[in-house]
């Protein structure tokens, strides 16, 4: 069994990371019911900064914490292979995709056993939302594509989320607004967001970016509108629900004080930009932000509409964006500690192209 290693960054600084040993992969490290995972290849992106961002927040740390509670292992999509099992349904050799660390292996303990997929029942991830806690078995898995594993990883988890987002808008009557204006407008998320709210309809998009974004941005034919950061108070003023994937809590009270009683509500999701106010900011004009937990819109919409039909609803509008996403995005892969650390710090940085996905592997 090949040496196992996890990338740890320190939760109060996240500029702080190194690559330390585990032995989760030691020969007698199993127990009875117990599989070992080796972690093939994963997406990284701005989403995984914000896991990050608000790791304690949002119990992000909690999936796969680290020896010292101050440093965490980063939630990361990809796929993994079971190196060794002591589970009698589960098979050395098998693929599988779902959440997993920054890290070569990981112990799983499954429960919920089926055909298509499994759920890890570890004691320490009792709790924490099902949508992370669930892994596909590629071979049982309809929708699954070797070929397609890139974007897969890519846009998955970030299309979901985007999904949801416009589900949710969309279940209350966009809150009353006109538009849904949607800060980084060149992230991932929120270019699924704009072109769900293009396709369906129902609500202007205006994208918020910076001025060496705003041409890509505009190229995407997503937005209806496209506003630069120092063009906020300029800009248009009609009832408007604000979408933050940003974070930035200056960009933020921009939108509050030029929108003020035209916003009908404000969504925090994301933290591409962590390092300037990822947390909120606090006596802003219009309504509170409220954060955004996917989770919570999954359980209602699979009350609603059951398992299968969510899914067949996901499915079909992830199937639409990725033939769109296809034809801008650039997959760009990385294999070693070294490109592990350089498209993370760039990530931390916010210096990766929105053009570019990057697929990260530890070699």
């Amino acid at each position: 069994m090949s040496a196992a290693t996890d990338f740890i960054v320190s939760k109060n600084d996240l500029h702080d990371h190194a690559f330390t040993p585990s032995d989760v992969a030691a020969a007698d490290a199993l127990k009875e019911g117990e599989v070992l995972l080796k972690v093939e290849h994963f997406a990284f992106t701005a989403n995984n900064v914000t896991y990050a961002a608000f790791g304690e927040a949002m119990s992000y740390w909690s999936f796969f914490p680290a020896d010292d509670e101050t440093k965490g292992r980063i939630p990361v999509w990809g796929f993994a292979t079971v190196a060794a099992s002591r589970h009698p349904d589960i098979t050395e050799g098998e693929r599988l995709y779902g959440y997993l660390p920054m890290s070569t292996h990981l112990k799983v303990s499954p429960v919920n056993v089926k055909n298509g997929s499994f759920f890890d029942g570890a004691a320490h991830r009792q709790g924490l939302a099902d949508v992370y806690n669930q892994y596909l078995r590629c071979a049982a898995d309809p929708s699954y594509d070797r070929a397609q594993e890139a974007f897969q990883m890519l846009f998955k988890p970030l299309f979901t989320t985007s999904f949801l987002i416009e589900d949710q808008l969309r279940d209350n009557d966009f809150y009353g607004a006109k538009s849904v204006v949607i800060s980084s407008a060149s992230a991932k998320t929120s270019i699924g967001l704009a072109f769900l709210l293009k396709q369906n309809g129902g609500a202007r998009t205006v994208g918020l970016t910076s001025p060496g974004n705003a041409d890509f941005v505009r190229a995407l034919g997503c937005y209806d509108d496209v506003v630069l950061y120092d063009g906020v108070g300029d800009m248009n003023k009609e009832k408007s629900v604000f979408v933050d994937i940003a974070g930035n809590g200056d960009v933020r009270r921009a939108v509050h004080e030029r929108l003020g009683p035209d916003l009908t509500y404000s969504m925090l999701v994301g933290g591409a930009h962590w390092d300037k106010g990822a947390g909120g900011a606090d006596n802003l004009p219009g309504p509170q932000p409220e954060f955004f937990f996917a989770p919570t819109q999954v359980a209602k919409r699979m009350k609603d509409w059951g398992p299968a039909g969510f899914q067949n609803r996901v499915t079909e509008s992830s199937n639409a964006f990725a033939g769109f996403a296809q034809g801008w995005m650039k997959v760009r892969e990385g294999k070693g500690e070294a490109a592990i650390v350089a498209t993370y710090q760039a990530a931390l940085d916010g210096t990766i192209r929105p053009d570019e996905g990057h697929i990260l592997s530890f070699g």
